[in-house]
């Protein structure tokens, strides 16, 4: 735990991190950039209330209201009950594409006492603006790098890691470069890189030849997103064996059915979860497992009735005892991996 990270209030020793969740969003704009700002349409549209919350959070990416986090009240309180439950660091992953704002962050950060770390990067092809898409690989590169190096949009902000870098199934032409613009980008900075995957298990294998093509460091790089993604534990030990670091990050989603369209497949629930990442930790792969919430809709936030940052905390962490997990693993879960990951040496 050498080192310092880098947070969106400064530097600081990595060692000084705590419990970190290392994949969610504070504030953050998922609707499709041509539906930001036009009426509300669809499932349960108008407020989240008592009476429609189930059906808002069952049906996620259906209601415009739940596909946006801009409530600093409803923020203050969740990193609050965070830093309560004994939470440190959350990794914010709002990226370009997703309405990052920097500033609003490092307010949040001081008011709760909870470190924040900003991501470097874009999101996927449907949230790229023209301007992206017209870029070489070099020019997002050098983006890239001064996100890290001297601030990130438009502020002297800099980023902690980069990433979520986007990617579709298929990668996209854009999305591949930005993907190898990101990976040569972290051997030059030192940030550890954190991808979001395209919804088919041969996605992250796709990723990962991109990343090591281009010269990435597969032990600081994390593919998020398998309880989505891969339930074929040959295909995730083979990514393990390649040195990957593989993110299990829908902690909190407690239901079977996945809201994205096109795309036929079971959630698991935490208890699944754990039991699988315990099977990998008894194959030796214990430092190569992160865990998250990856929060980003309203209906997980505690405002409106969620389980909140502090979930993995105050929740999974005891479940996970009881399902043979040491303190010394979840330890290594919560708190070495990710200051591991997230620590530059100079």
């Amino acid at each position: 735990m050498g080192g310092f990270a880098q947070t969106v209030t400064g530097r600081i020793a990595a060692a000084e991190l705590g419990r970190t969740l290392m994949h969610e969003h504070i504030l953050c704009d998922l609707r499709a950039p041509g539906d930001r700002g036009s009426p509300a349409h669809g499932l349960g549209s108008g407020p989240i209330t008592m009476a429609n919350r189930f059906a808002v959070d069952y049906f996620q990416n259906r209601v415009p209201e739940n596909m946006f986090l801009d409530d600093d009240a409803a923020a203050e309180l969740d990193l609050e009950h965070f830093s309560a439950a004994g939470g440190g660091t959350i990794v914010e992953l709002t990226v370009g594409g997703m309405a990052p704002q920097s500033e609003r962050l490092a307010a949040l950060s001081r008011e709760s006492g909870v470190h924040v770390i900003l991501g470097a990067g874009w999101y996927t092809q449907a949230y790229l603006s023209p301007e992206i898409d017209g870029m070489d690989q070099d020019t997002i590169q050098a983006e890239i790098e001064r996100q890290v190096l001297q601030g990130a949009w438009g502020t002297n902000i800099r980023c902690g890691i980069i990433g979520e870098i986007g990617c579709s199934w298929p990668v996209t032409p854009t999305e591949r470069r930005i993907l190898a613009a990101a990976a040569k980008a972290q051997q030059t900075t030192g940030a550890a890189l954190t991808i979001h995957p395209g919804r088919h298990p041969d996605a992250p294998a796709e990723i990962a030849e991109i990343v090591i093509a281009a010269g990435g460091d597969p032990e600081r790089t994390v593919i998020g997103h398998m309880d989505r993604t891969i339930f074929d534990r040959d295909r995730l030990i083979a990514l393990l064996e390649r040195g990957f670091v593989l993110e299990w990050d829908f902690f909190g989603i407690e239901t079977s059915q996945y809201w994205m369209g096109g795309v036929d497949l079971d959630l698991p629930t935490d208890y699944m979860r754990l039991d699988l990442i315990r099977a990998l930790i008894e194959r030796g792969y214990l430092n190569q497992i992160a865990v998250s919430h990856d929060i980003c809709t309203r209906t997980r936030l505690l405002a409106y009735g969620g389980h909140g940052y502090g979930h993995l905390i105050a929740h999974v962490a005891p479940l996970a005892r009881r399902r043979g997990f040491s303190d010394s693993e979840l330890d290594q879960l919560l708190v070495q991996t990710p200051a591991r990951l997230l620590s530059f040496l100079s």
